[in-house]
């Protein structure tokens, strides 16, 4: 007579028993490789990744052929990020993109391009977007592309280059930038 149980007999208790060594051994491997943590209160923010903006942005003014502005970044805000893209479209060319994440953790953008405004707009917004409003800030024009539920894109058109500063940044904060924007000189080729 065999020893098992018939395959009929077994049931999902059969099963759960099978599993939950399995389940533990799993769970002592991913522990010990620190693959996974416990946090009852969610999770928090790491550290915020670090940019070197100079080197970035010097790059860049040799590289690409339009003036590239290295704006002073107001007091507590770091640079976390960087990119160069090319823009598409009949007006399209090449961006120099910087990311800042300021003392309140909101993300700042801040795109400098010899595209032109339309196509650098969809380029950052994914879409077409229509002009809401214009800013004045220290004698020049920035034209806001808003959308409610969206974050908004300012754009300012500098001669050889257009600027877009954006993100989740309130109004005060990217005033504040776009002043800096305004004040910094093209970096030498």
């Amino acid at each position: 007579m065999a020893s098992q149980k018939p395959r009929i007999l077994q049931d999902t208790r059969d099963m759960s028993w099978s599993l939950i060594p399995l389940v533990l051994l799993c769970l002592i491997i991913a522990g010990v490789a620190s693959q996974c943590s416990f946090s009852p209160g969610g999770p928090s923010a790491g550290p915020v990744p670090t940019f070197d903006i100079d080197a970035g942005l010097e790059y860049d003014a040799k590289e690409l052929g339009f003036p590239i502005r290295h704006p002073e970044a107001p007091e507590g805000w770091q640079a976390n990020s960087g990119s160069r893209s090319i823009i598409t479209g009949e007006e399209g060319g090449d961006s120099s993109t910087v990311g800042f994440i300021t003392p309140a953790g909101r993300y700042v953008r801040f795109t400098q391009s010899d595209a032109g405004e339309a196509e650098l707009v969809r380029f950052v917004a994914g879409e077409s977007r229509t002009a809401t409003d214009t800013r004045e800030i220290d004698g020049r024009d920035w034209v806001v592309y808003g959308e409610e539920d969206a974050e908004p894109l300012w754009v300012a058109d500098f001669g050889d280059v257009r600027i877009l500063i954006g993100g989740s940044g309130d109004e005060a904060e990217l005033t504040t930038f776009a002043t800096a924007v305004g004040e910094a000189q093209p970096l030498e080729p």
